[in-house]
């Protein structure tokens, strides 16, 4: 609420029961200029004018320091909103030069999905390997010098054909002639197929021998379920004391694993 002049002047004597008439004659003449100013400006001047007069400080004729007491309340209200201004200038410009910009998702062959998508992308095609086994063999061959060297992918591929372990025809060969470095000359013949006592079986080369053995040994020792070196010995090289060709072979076998 904004007291009046008059309403004022009336407070005024209210508040200060001793001081003389003239005195409140002499403050409200000034008074309507207040009209326009918040109640800030009264409780402004109810502690720099009332307050001092109630303890008894002003008196009818100290005008000096009224004056005084108006200066200081011009100075307040001029410097306050200019320092408010400034302040509000200060956070508006700091707000605007601090703010934050989001950066954006890369979608630089990525796909980011907010949730799990219906359908996964999947990769067609069966995983293929390349078969070792023909250089199993021939690293073995390359390792005893022997002169099978070359024939692994045959040896190979004829084993599958009969069925046969791809390792058992090199393994049976170094049993028999230390991998065909110790044979009848010019009889290819590196398993001591068909040996007896009348003579030796000879082939034309070692692919002609590689098929008669493969051959051999499918139909008179595998189809018989002779398939391993401890089934087979026994038929193959009965004089063999205890099975002790079965055990070279396995061991050789062994070697190519």
């Amino acid at each position: 609420m904004i007291l009046s002049a008059d309403e004022w002047t009336r407070t005024t004597k209210g508040f200060i029961p001793q001081a003389s008439e003239a005195c409140a004659s002499t403050i409200s003449p000034h008074l309507h200029y207040l009209r326009i100013i918040p109640n800030l400006t009264h409780l402004f001047l109810y502690v720099i004018l009332i307050i001092p007069m109630q303890s008894g400080f002003v008196a009818e004729e100290n005008t000096f320091s009224f004056w005084k007491n108006v200066f200081l309340m011009v100075v307040f209200f001029t410097i306050t909103p200019i320092t408010l201004g400034i302040s509000m200038f200060s956070i508006f410009s700091f707000q605007n030069s601090h703010e934050v910009e989001i950066a954006k998702p890369s979608t630089n062959g990525v796909r980011v999905y907010a949730s799990l998508p219906s359908e996964f992308p999947t990769v067609d095609g069966i995983a293929t390997a390349s078969d070792a086994r023909p250089q199993i063999i021939r690293n073995y061959l390359e390792r005893y010098s022997s002169p099978l060297l070359g024939h692994e992918n045959y040896l190979v591929s004829r084993s599958d054909d009969m069925g046969i372990d791809f390792r058992l025809i090199t393994a049976i060969a170094q049993q028999e002639s230390n991998l065909c470095k110790i044979i009848p000359a010019k009889t290819y013949n590196c398993w001591g197929w068909g040996i007896h006592s009348k003579g030796t079986l000879g082939f034309k080369s070692y692919n002609d021998a590689i098929d008669a053995v493969t051959v051999g040994l499918k139909e008179n020792y595998i189809d018989r379920g002779l398939t391993t070196p401890d089934t087979i010995w026994p038929k193959y090289t009965p004089s063999s004391p205890d099975g002790a060709w079965a055990k070279g072979v396995n061991q050789f076998m062994a070697e190519m694993e």
